[in-house]
């Protein structure tokens, strides 16, 4: 079996394989399947220096330069998809169909941003006398810090990346402890590409000490984050000693709103792709569901038909629909939530267990439908995320649309209906910052991803993804 040990990448070198090690395992089989570097706080601050000292030279460079190598960057990771989406499906568990998926949508940001970049315009503004003129320019933010999720080893990297470097600013990035692997192909693939040293640099570790370090630091101007609500509030903490730019893209709890008129083949395809991809481990996985009461019976018919069909195992098989849950904790909150429902009074109409083995650490849940839901059940007010559909019954749109923005989350909701006026009520009356239309599947590099409320500050994508990353000046000027 293949071993991808690896060590941190700062400043263009490859270092730290003296240090003790973070050991990860495939979720699927328990396998060893490879090493990064346990790195403390001396790491971290090799990175800050390297990439303060790049910046300048980085920073100078034209927008068409950095296009160019990020272009670069672009095909190399297109021409080595099978080998990175292999490494995912080992660290991550996802079927290696979906990680090839995403693959590709990781490479759209490194894509998309190589040209974005070559339009970060300012404008001129006409002055207030004769002799007056004012200049607005944009200028990269400096130095930035990011922190990553597992469950989307490479796309929630090139998503800040992308960004940042065609933005002129250098790049710091902690990849998470269950799936760094990815992150470090990425990072050789990135030097490969002539990317210069100390502009994008990794360093695996603990969390609290980057974090720590970063913030302590006033030479990184911005931090940008995907994780929990609870460590973002931490972060917005530690980043307000010195007023860090932040962009935090935070937990979720998406609504599914099903209207009597939808189109129910297109709905059933699209709810099956919005909640089970990854297991359920997505932060725009669709977590509850409202069906209107005249279709509702037929939903869940259509619906049980489909979820029966998903086979669970390990992703390297043609076979695997559904993967393993990432670990033991995710899959311990899983069972509690299916457990809570049924002693709430749901009904288990496919699925509802699991199976554990802790001397492997794997852990697989089966894809669950679940009728019946009310709101005293915890799934409904909370992120089960793992492969568990909950769905309940409303009468009026007015009603479905208030229980949809019950919660303090505000990141994703899809709702389905062939009526333009009824979808544009709903759709302005959601209070989230990505709205699913008869789509399950809305992210795309060039929309703006985000959340309201308790989902995150700022946009990830687009050009809205890009403003996140420069400063705005102005130049007043006398002739």
């Amino acid at each position: 079996m293949a071993q991808y040990d690896f060590a941190n990448y700062i400043n263009g070198t490859w270092t730290g394989k003296e240090l003790d090690t973070i050991t990860v395992h495939n979720p699927a089989t328990g396998d060893h399947i490879g090493s990064v570097p346990n790195a403390g706080e001396d790491h971290v601050k090799q990175a800050i220096d390297a990439a303060s000292e790049a910046l300048p030279e980085w920073s100078k460079k034209t927008a068409a330069d950095r296009s160019d190598i990020l272009r670069k960057y672009f095909e190399l990771i297109m021409a080595h998809e099978d080998e990175l989406a292999e490494i995912m499906t080992k660290e991550n568990g996802k079927p290696l169909k979906e990680s090839k998926g995403e693959v590709q949508y990781a490479a759209s940001f490194i894509e998309w941003y190589a040209e974005e970049g070559k339009r970060t315009y300012g404008r001129l503004v006409p002055g207030k006398r004769e002799n007056h003129r004012i200049k607005v320019i944009k200028q990269p933010v400096g130095v930035v810090a990011a922190i990553t999720p597992w469950n989307f080893p490479a796309a929630m990297i090139t998503r800040k990346l992308g960004p940042a470097l065609a933005a002129g600013c250098t790049f710091i990035v902690k990849p998470p402890e269950e799936t760094p692997l990815t992150c470090m192909r990425l990072a050789e693939l990135a030097e490969e590409a002539g990317i210069p040293k100390g502009v994008f640099n990794v360093v695996n570790g603990n969390p609290e000490t980057f974090s720590e370090t970063i913030m302590g630091d006033m030479r990184v101007r911005k931090l940008t984050f995907t994780g929990s609500t609870p460590v973002g509030r931490l972060l917005m903490k530690q980043g307000s000693e010195q007023i860090k730019r932040l962009s935090l893209e935070l937990g979720g709890h998406a609504p599914v709103i099903v209207c009597d008129d939808a189109d129910l083949d297109q709905t059933v395809e699209m709810l099956m792709a919005a909640k089970f991809r990854n297991s359920g481990q997505t932060c725009i996985a669709a977590n509850r569901v409202y069906a209107q009461s005249n279709i509702y019976d037929e939903l869940i018919k259509r619906l049980e038909a489909e979820v029966k069909t998903l086979n669970t195992g390990d992703g390297m098989k043609d076979t695997t629909d559904v993967g393993p849950l990432i670990n033991k904790d995710g899959y311990e909150k899983v069972d509690r939530h299916v457990k809570d429902a049924q002693d709430k009074g749901a009904n288990i109409v496919v699925g509802g267990e699991g199976e554990a083995n802790s001397d492997k650490n794997t852990y697989f849940y089966q894809p669950t439908l679940i009728s019946d839901a009310n709101h005293d059940m915890v799934m409904m007010n909370e992120e089960t995320f793992g492969p568990i559909l909950p769905i309940a019954e409303y009468d009026k749109d007015d009603e479905a649309i208030k229980a949809a923005n019950d919660t303090p989350f505000g990141l994703a909701a899809y709702f389905f209906t062939q009526n333009v006026s009824r979808g544009t009520r709903i759709s302005e009356g959601l209070d989230y910052g990505i709205v699913g239309w008869n789509d399950g599947v809305p992210s795309a590099a060039q929309a703006p991803f985000g959340g309201m409320k308790q989902s995150g500050l700022g946009r990830e994508g687009a050009e809205e993804g890009m403003e996140e990353y420069l400063e705005v000046k102005y130049v007043s000027l006398s002739i």
